[in-house]
């Protein structure tokens, strides 16, 4: 009977100092914000529009730098789904 190995842990993909800088991932959030706002009245009314407001406004301001760069990715994954589910007006 072959012998089991364990798998090697995936590779926790590095924070760069380029990537947190204040400026940077300010400019980010605003990208994503007009995203946001692009998306019309009708998105308004879905559950996935106020997660990622809230991602972008209350959490983004009171997190760190680094945990910033992980809201702004769940916020942008959160448009993306929004964008793709809604009818396009």
């Amino acid at each position: 009977m072959q012998r089991r190995t364990r798998k090697s842990r995936a590779k926790v993909p590095e924070v760069r100092a380029a990537d947190l800088q204040p400026d940077k991932l300010e400019a980010e959030r605003e990208a994503l914000l007009q995203r946001l706002a692009f998306l019309g009245e009708n998105a308004k009314t879905h559950r996935g529009y106020e997660t990622a407001r809230r991602l972008l406004n209350q959490k983004f301001r009171k997190s760190t730098l680094v945990a910033r760069l992980g809201i702004l990715q769940a916020a942008s994954f959160m448009i993306d789904v929004l964008e793709r589910s809604l009818p396009f007006m």
